[in-house]
């Protein structure tokens, strides 16, 4: 009798986006590094799995599981059946990592020694993982400190790193898509740390690369990063025209098309960049289509780190910015305190931006005191770097001296702003 579905070998392979028929080229890759002869596991085989049919692999399949995901048999939901509890444990398993142990710190069996050397390394779903670990990290830079040199050299070096392994390993076509994805994403990163550091050459550059490589692993989620990075940068630039085709871009992805929570984002970034180019009613639009497709959107459904930040507080701050944009101050201060409730702890850097983009919508609204109030708030350090924070503080002190260039305020301003 079938034993109930493995519900963790599912969640295993639907967090790491492995297919069946994945998961078996990799543990027939993990096989022949370990005996030297390939496995002839198919994806019928990973399916008994899933279903229960088969509810304790064979002992050497046992080995090649826990090498190819890095968790024990039992984390993987195998209960070994109870027929067999009673008698003493397969032997098999323990000798084949032994096996596995001698042959990986430089001593393979003979056997395997000759298809070692005559085939280049398998690149398979352990180093795919171990490269996203990576990619989590650096969003998680991102957010404690934002946007730097140190960010982008390390994003760099792991796009070359991504390059390495598609270069010199032996993979399936699945695995260098997935690889290309990686290094466009990388890229992405160090073009986001270039930007927040107002290097626009730089970031268009790595912008160019992370287009082509997005291209090369026809990932429908790392494309859609890619052409919302690309809107952003264009709005930045002031290529207004540029902004909205990217923004539209995003739009004819797979993400967007299937996605609600990736359908919404596309939607507030083409809100923003309309805005900017001054149309209105199309910038309004989107934003009713961003909000209604977030509140379709299953937020426990797994996602690439790129997507954590798309909360509904982030939503709240992309709004709050294209009403400013549209001139609706109050209806921008009104979503930029929605956002900044909103924000996870770790947000440092959207919480410092959002709190800017806070006294900027009380400016426009002309309410003076209680802006550079607020702005004093996210004024840097003394020798800190020139950020989006910092750029928009600028910003900020352009237009109070627009407003009330001889006023008490504004010189008071001026003092702390030089100070800082």
């Amino acid at each position: 009798m079938p034993g109930s579905k493995n519900q963790d070998l599912a969640a295993w392979m639907d967090v790491n986006e492995v297919a069946a028929d994945e998961l078996a080229e990799d543990l027939n890759d993990a096989l022949e590094a370990l005996t030297g002869r390939r496995g002839k596991l198919t994806e019928r085989t990973v399916f008994r799995w899933l279903s229960g049919e088969n509810q304790w692999p064979q002992g050497k399949y046992q080995v090649a599981l826990e090498r190819v995901t890095g968790s024990s048999i039992s984390d993987l939901g195998f209960v070994r059946p109870a027929r067999s509890m009673a008698g003493p444990a397969p032997q098999e398993g323990s000798v084949l990592r032994r096996t596995f142990m001698t042959a990986t710190t430089g001593t393979a069996l003979a056997v395997a020694a000759p298809a070692a050397a005559a085939t280049r390394p398998t690149v398979g779903t352990t180093d795919v993982m171990s490269l996203r670990s990576e990619l989590a990290a650096l969003w998680l830079m991102d957010d404690t400190a934002g946007g730097s040199t140190e960010l982008e050299a390390k994003a760099l070096g792991l796009v070359e790193r991504a390059r390495g392994l598609q270069q010199n390993g032996s993979a399936t076509q699945k695995t260098r898509s997935r690889l290309y994805a990686l290094a466009a994403a990388f890229t992405a990163t160090a073009m986001w740390a270039a930007v927040d550091s107002r290097r626009f050459t730089d970031a268009q550059a790595h912008l160019n690369e992370a287009i082509h490589l997005a291209g090369l692993s026809g990932d429908g989620q790392v494309q859609h990063q890619i052409w919302r990075y690309a809107a952003m940068l264009a709005d930045q630039r002031g290529r207004h025209a540029d902004s909205v085709a990217a923004a539209e871009a995003a739009l004819n992805t797979r993400a967007h098309r299937t996605d609600p929570l990736y359908a919404s984002l596309s939607h507030a970034r083409l809100a923003l960049s309309a805005a900017s180019a001054g149309d209105r009613i199309r910038a309004q639009r989107a934003i009713g289509r961003a909000t209604d497709a977030f509140s379709r959107a299953d937020l426990a459904q797994h996602r690439p780190a790129s997507m954590d930040f798309y909360t509904l507080g982030e939503l709240h701050g992309l709004t709050g910015i294209t009403h400013y944009r549209l001139g609706q101050g109050e209806q921008a201060e009104y979503h930029a305190h929605r956002c900044l409730a909103a924000l996870r702890p770790e947000q440092h850097r959207n919480r410092a931006y959002y709190i800017a983009q806070t006294a900027l919508s009380q400016l426009q609204q002309g309410e003076l005191e209680m802006a550079c109030a607020t702005a004093e708030r996210v004024l840097p350090e003394p020798g800190a770097g020139v950020g989006r924070v910092s750029h928009l503080l600028g910003g900020f002190t352009a237009n109070l001296h627009q407003r009330a260039p001889g006023a008490q305020i504004t010189r008071t301003w001026n003092t702390l702003a030089r100070t800082a």
